[in-house]
């Protein structure tokens, strides 16, 4: 994982040196810590928030270099607006907009957690950590020069002040093992494929074990004997073997039945014989988003130990147009026995999760299903970079999903799935063929799905506008988001482990 922020937290004192961030509502108030601390130095805000034309509005910034009586480098008062409408999600957005507005020549930082209404609560300081944490990440391993605009942020150490960090000590293992799986997850969708290519990533995913995950890795020869001739074909043109990489996480006393995770992790796509156009083709590293989703997900609860049982599984292949490669044309018998018409090469993520889907129904019969995938353009055209699109058999879990999305801002919204688009993918000559063109794209790449699940309560998330070149907010600045870590974390905890 690229080097993450060191947090720590600290009693409320006004801190020796460094940057020293503060929050103040619409009328200009601080929280009773910083007030009593700045006393002496009150009027000096006073004047240069007059200067500025400061009054506190929300994202307004107001900034003092070496304020006098103080051994700080600079004072940041960060606007909240009013205090009574903030959410849990705002105190996250907080703690990155704060980290965001620390110059990149500060090494130290001190954020007082508190409001004008007092300190904040344990789980809201943990937020407010987590969003610092989200937003100091940097993908840059790979630069060995810079250009003189190109300066890299010095923070090393934030300081969170709170009022009881005793009181802290389990909500931050909690949150800090869901901001380490973001990171994961980030790490592993910004990595270039020469260095990420599927033995690799079933290498990085089989390091869960250090932290009790139950890893099982299987080959082409494992998959060719299951029958998963669908995952296989999409990887058969390139010189990297394929992987099928089974994780368990059991927290729960019992051996009731898991909760599963499946992610599409192609590695990089060409689009295979059905080659894609040259241009933005160096974005396709990242068609993996949905299995690095599915690897940072099983850390954060494995890291904060979870009260349930979960099995992630990602199936990993290389789409490359190879002499060996896969048709138009073809059809393939995948591991259900259903058969499938290959229309377009290009249509391949459906055909990894057809397979991983039907194995991890059958072999573990969990009481939900929910895959990740960058599998549609079209669902970009849809839903733009905001949501991800939601399709599901279940209207409880869709729900659940959609309440989570609006907790963690990884928002998704529900799509339509019925029989009528059945009839889009119907072949001549197969049970299915893998795409039923322009119109309804995404749709249809459902349906298809929908095949392989049988009767399970089941969730699939189309994140490709949301999972890779993603947008920039306050929390991310990252090409790899790493999103529904944070959004299946929630679901877990809020409706799962109860």
């Amino acid at each position: 994982m690229a080097a993450a922020l060191t947090v720590e937290f600290a009693p409320f004192a006004a801190p020796a040196k460094g940057v020293w961030v503060v929050f103040c509502d619409d009328k200009r108030v601080l929280g009773p810590a910083a007030g009593r601390l700045l006393r002496s130095s009150a009027e000096l805000i006073r004047r240069a928030a007059a200067a500025d034309h400061f009054t506190g509005k929300k994202g307004s910034t107001l900034e003092i270099l070496a304020p006098p009586e103080l051994k700080i480098s600079r004072l940041i008062v960060i606007g909240i607006g009013n205090a009574r409408k903030m959410t849990a999600h705002d105190f996250v957005k907080l703690g990155g907009s704060a980290v965001g507005k620390i110059p990149h020549s500060a090494k130290e930082a001190t954020i007082f957690a508190e409001l004008p209404s007092g300190a904040l609560k344990p789980e809201q300081a943990a937020d407010l950590a987590l969003g610092a944490r989200l937003r100091a990440y940097r993908f840059d391993r790979y630069k060995t020069k810079r250009k003189e605009d190109e300066e890299r942020p010095a923070l090393a150490k934030l300081t969170i002040a709170v009022a009881n960090k005793t009181a802290l000590r389990a909500t931050w293992r909690d949150h800090q093992a869901v901001a380490d799986g973001v990171l994961i997850a980030r790490d592993l969708v910004n990595e270039p494929p020469n260095v990420l290519f599927p033995e690799e990533f079933a290498r990085r995913a089989n390091k869960l074990k250090n932290i009790g995950v139950k890893v099982q890795v299987l080959d082409e020869r494992a998959m060719k004997k299951l029958g998963m001739n669908a995952l296989l074909g999409v990887g058969q043109g390139s010189a990297h073997g394929s992987r099928l990489v089974v994780m368990h996480w059991k927290g729960a006393k019992t051996d009731a039945p898991p909760i599963a995770f499946i992610g599409k992790g192609v590695c990089f796509d060409t689009g295979g014989i059905s080659i894609k156009p040259a241009a933005n083709m160096e974005d396709m590293k990242g068609d993996m988003a949905g299995a690095a989703c599915v690897v940072g997900l099983m850390h954060a609860l494995a890291a904060r130990k979870a009260k349930i049982n979960a099995v992630g599984a990602i199936g990993l292949v290389e789409n490359m147009p190879d002499g060996k490669a896969q048709r138009p044309g073809d059809i393939v018998k995948s591991m259900s026995g259903q058969t499938i018409e290959i229309i377009n090469t290009d249509a391949e993520g459906r055909l990894v999760l057809a397979d991983v889907l039907h194995y991890v129904n059958t072999r573990f019969k969990p009481r939900f299903m929910i895959d990740l995938a960058t599998l549609t353009g079209a669902i970009i055209v849809a839903l733009g970079h905001e949501y991800a699109g939601l399709f599901s058999n279940d209207d409880q879990l869709s729900d659940r999903l959609a309440e989570a999305g609006r907790q963690t801002g990884e928002r998704v919204w529900r799509m339509p799935l019925g029989e009528e688009y059945d009839k889009k993918i119907d072949s001549k000559f197969a049970d299915m063929k893998n795409t039923g063109g322009r119109d309804a794209a995404s749709i249809t790449a459902a349906q298809l799905l929908q095949r392989f699940v049988d009767k399970t309560p089941w969730a699939h998330l189309d994140i490709a506008g949301t999972g890779m070149s993603s947008p920039q907010s306050d929390i991310n600045k990252s090409w790899g988001s790493g999103f529904g870590v944070r959004l299946l974390d929630r679901l877990v905890s809020e409706y799962y482990e109860k």
